[in-house]
């Protein structure tokens, strides 16, 4: 709702404002533009910033989960697979854990989808926003 619904609302009246200050610029003009494109900029990062925190939060989760689940000589390397490689692997189930994160050391699975479309048992995440 929010990507199709309030960014939309947000950016068909700024791109209107930026439409009449070029056709018929004036000062007032200017400024309903820059104050449009200051609200949908806010309205960007109140969405972009939670979901960089999330990551995070995904990333301390996971890692928590690698080290009590993957084998000795994986456990040492758990710092070295990306946040963002991490997020994708959150959906593997224990039992197909370790052989993915071999891969993605290997550098044979080296994005978010590639990791996801590897995962044979899903294991869904109902917490994501």
């Amino acid at each position: 709702m929010y990507h199709y619904w309030a960014l939309g609302m947000l950016a068909v009246p700024t791109l209107y404002f930026a439409f009449m200050a070029v056709t018929d610029f004036s000062l007032n003009r200017l400024m309903l533009v820059t104050f449009a494109g200051g609200v949908f900029l806010t309205a960007f990062f109140a969405r972009l910033f939670p979901l960089a925190v999330q990551d995070r939060v995904i990333r301390l989760e996971e890692r928590l989960r690698m080290e009590r689940v993957l084998p000795d000589e994986l456990k040492s390397r758990v710092s070295e697979v990306p946040t963002n490689l991490l997020v994708g692997l959150r959906f593997a189930p224990d039992e197909e854990l370790a052989e993915l994160v071999r891969q993605v050391l290997d550098g044979s699975l080296s994005d978010r989808k590639s990791v996801k479309q590897t995962i044979k048992n899903w294991r869904a995440d109902h917490q994501r926003i």
